[in-house]
């Protein structure tokens, strides 16, 4: 094999974007999106548990205030997420046919 072409997909290899699924992976958007929505559950979980245990006097100030700032970020990237989806598929409708 030529030492270019090595080269070429060494540096083609490197150069693939992050976001991008790695190839042999199995892994769809389907798949990622559902665990990304698990961990939006799990972070919603975890922060209403601290809330309970704060209103009964289990957890410290600091955690309560820690896990509704955590919970307050899941949902502002939920939202964003949202509406960058609405907003690709307004101009997908836009778009002429």
């Amino acid at each position: 094999m030529d030492i270019r072409a090595l080269n070429a997909a060494r540096n083609y290899a490197a150069a693939r974007p992050a976001t991008e699924p790695v190839p042999g992976s199995g892994q769809g958007i389907g798949d990622r999106l559902g665990e990304v929505t698990k961990d939006f559950a799990e972070t919603f979980r975890e922060g209403e548990q601290t809330a309970l245990a704060a209103m009964v006097g289990e957890a410290d100030t600091q955690s309560l205030v820690q896990a509704l700032a955590q919970t307050e970020l899941a949902v502002e990237a939920a939202v964003t997420v949202r509406d960058k989806v609405v907003e690709a598929y307004q101009e997908i409708l836009r778009m002429p046919v």
